[in-house]
């Protein structure tokens, strides 16, 4: 795949030197708002109570949805979504749905949250809106009601133990399959992507739109490109930002996979910012060294955990550290919290105080994303013990850094509730007005995963490559160049006539 180089510059230079734009799509009028369609009831927006942050112009409803979207008549539950409406009418042409991330993120928050820092241009041209997914924060949580120890990364992630046995992980998740099918499951078999989009059109049609356009989040990409696939001539204009790999045999394996490439991808940027001479958190006096540094680290730690009070576990081992590693690299911002993290450990300092989340919301989310991931694929593999041992041991070999945990062994291996349903396949079939961006370095979702969703679309879609490290781009990494390509689309729906990539700042 070819890109057409586009290198960032300050913000009014680059709006000069962007290459030139193809009108990708024949600009479509504002959708019709003033009624949802037959048999669809309109949202009543009201205000958002228990909720702190938000933007006071911020309004939240609910969308009622079947159950079982095989069963229309039957059991019903309420999603619950939030808007913050356009303050130009003039300007208005129709809603830009934020899917949230995860899978099992809420996002009510989020037209608060990622539509502040919006352009101007775009809150006025659309209303800005989102939800949180059925089983997620205020739309029916569910929860497998796990012990506190189960609910630490360490076991959610399953690192391998220090001497690369997959024992403890297999028995884990085994646990956690158990635990989550011994509860209520009604809600549990129902939660999948393909549901999930079928819930979107639910939205859209409450919203009264024809046309939704979007701007879907790391798993969001994965469920608007299901969204985009299942119903295709319901979306206008299509952002996917932080790219899943959709090929259903990586999802058949859970969405662990790519952790291996992200962390290696995303590592030197560590590194480099590590040996900085400036930086007031510097590790090392060569970026070259960071690296195995760690790693001696994390197996000195391996050998001998050092207690840290009211972490979980409450204690510092080798996969704690390799998990804060991996957590960091979501965002630059992170750095200085894992390089306090090693210093201390390393140099036998005092150890940071410990964050956690509430195991009320860890409940949540955990039980959302392990059934969502679970019921994504239609029929596990059932691969025994010894495939994932030998998975795990090549893994280790060729990424220390995660030391074979991306293909490790996870509860869905033992997980007996569905899906009734196919994994979804992305095709090129559709009309074309998607727009993807990426940062090259993700530590989540590896640009060698997005560009396989890149494929999967053809000419349904563009894609714009960011260099920057991070999991995130659309006016969160500072690069003007990938900013205005989105924003234009959005404002337009104008696209790249290639895929662009768009340097970093001042090259």
């Amino acid at each position: 795949m070819t890109f057409t180089r586009t290198f960032r510059r300050p913000a009014v230079t680059v709006a000069l030197t962007l290459p030139a734009l193809a009108t990708a799509l024949v600009a479509l009028p504002p959708a019709d708002a003033t009624a949802a369609p037959a048999g669809a009831t309109a949202i009543q927006w009201g205000p958002c109570t228990g909720m702190s942050g938000l933007d006071p112009r911020q309004e939240c409803g609910t969308v009622s949805v079947p159950l079982d979207h095989a069963d229309p008549s039957g059991p019903r539950l309420d999603l619950a979504v939030s808007r913050i409406a356009s303050e130009k009418p003039a300007a208005r042409r129709g809603t830009l749905l934020i899917i949230p991330g995860g899978p099992g993120n809420p996002g009510l928050h989020e037209p608060s949250r990622r539509g502040r820092q919006l352009p101007q241009s775009v809150r006025d041209a659309y209303d800005v809106v989102s939800f949180d997914p059925r089983g997620v924060g205020r739309s029916a949580p569910v929860s497998c009601e796990l012990p506190h120890e189960d609910l630490a990364m360490e076991r959610l992630r399953p690192w391998p133990a220090a001497d690369g046995s997959i024992d403890a992980a297999m028995a884990t998740a085994r646990r956690l399959a158990d635990t989550c099918e011994a509860g209520d499951t009604e809600m549990l078999r129902t939660m999948s992507t393909r549901n999930e989009a079928r819930d979107i059109d639910r939205i859209r049609q409450a919203l009264g739109e024809r046309k939704l356009s979007a701007w879907g989040v790391s798993y969001g990409t994965y469920a608007g490109a299901v969204y985009a696939q299942m119903f295709p001539h319901r979306t206008d204009r299509w952002v996917l930002d932080s790219n899943d790999d959709p090929d259903p045999k990586r999802v058949a394996r859970g969405w662990l996979a790519n952790y291996a490439v992200g962390v290696e991808d995303s590592f030197p940027d560590f590194a480099a910012w590590a040996a900085d001479p400036a930086n007031p958190d510097r590790l090392a006096e060569h970026a070259d060294e960071v690296r195995p540094m760690f790693l001696a680290l994390a197996a000195r730690l391996d050998r001998e955990p050092i207690p840290w009070r009211g972490a979980n576990p409450e204690e510092l081992n080798g996969n704690v550290l390799r998990q804060a590693l991996l957590d960091s690299l979501y965002s630059e911002k992170r750095f200085p919290v894992v390089a306090r993290l090693i210093a201390a450990a390393r140099d036998g300092g005092p150890l940071p105080a410990a964050v956690t989340l509430p195991d009320e919301a860890m409940q949540n989310t955990v039980a959302a994303s392990l059934a969502t991931i679970c019921n994504d694929v239609d029929a596990w593999s059932g691969d025994g013990q010894e495939v994932y041992e030998k998975d795990v041991a090549d893994s280790r070999a060729r990424h220390p850094l995660t030391a074979g945990m991306p293909v490790n062994v996870m509860p869905c291996a033992f997980w007996d509730l569905g899906p009734s349903e196919p994994t979804t396949r992305i095709t090129p079939q559709g009309p074309s007005n998607v727009l993807m961006i990426q940062n090259a370095r993700d530590v989540a979702t590896p640009l060698a995963g997005a560009l396989k969703l890149r494929a999967a679309f053809g000419d349904r879609a563009r894609m714009v490559v960011v260099d920057s490290v991070g999991h995130a781009a659309y006016v969160d990494n500072g690069n003007a160049c990938g900013d205005a390509q989105v924003t234009r689309f959005l404002l337009t729906g104008e696209r790249p006539a290639g895929d662009v990539y768009c340097g970093e700042q001042g090259a």
